[in-house]
């Protein structure tokens, strides 16, 4: 159950901040086994002049910051890193102008399905990956 909030500079066509959700949902179903159907994500479109990057990086620079079950292993980390710059990639955007922060709050600060605490819960998918 991975939230995402991918941060960009405003004014991408919809279809391109659509393509950029898929690209990074379907990189969690490839790396860390999640079920196609568990989507938790947004975009946040930010004005030029109200987000500062490293200098070297273009207009498409973009954070995406995942909130994460913790369990996942350094593989499927590492797995999911390199799933979405190459996905991201095929729609013009270069690695350098890509940065990714995963937090893993423990299972009991999520509250599921009714107000229950995550670590009390079937979520119905393995987070060891």
């Amino acid at each position: 159950m991975p939230l995402v909030t991918v941060t960009m500079i405003k004014g991408k066509p919809k279809e391109f901040r659509k393509s950029i959700l898929d690209a990074v949902h379907f990189s969690l179903v490839t790396a860390f086994k999640i079920p196609d159907h568990d989507r938790n994500q947004r975009i946040v479109e930010i004005d030029s002049d109200n987000l500062e990057y490293p200098s070297g990086k273009s207009d498409n620079f973009i954070t995406i910051e995942m909130n994460i079950f913790p369990g996942r292993s350094i593989g499927a980390k590492r797995t999911l890193y390199q799933e979405i710059v190459a996905r991201l990639k095929t729609l013009g955007i270069q690695s350098d102008d890509i940065l990714i922060v995963l937090n893993e709050p423990l299972l009991h600060n999520w509250g599921i399905r009714g107000g229950n605490p995550a670590s009390e819960v079937d979520i119905g998918f393995k987070i060891d990956v």
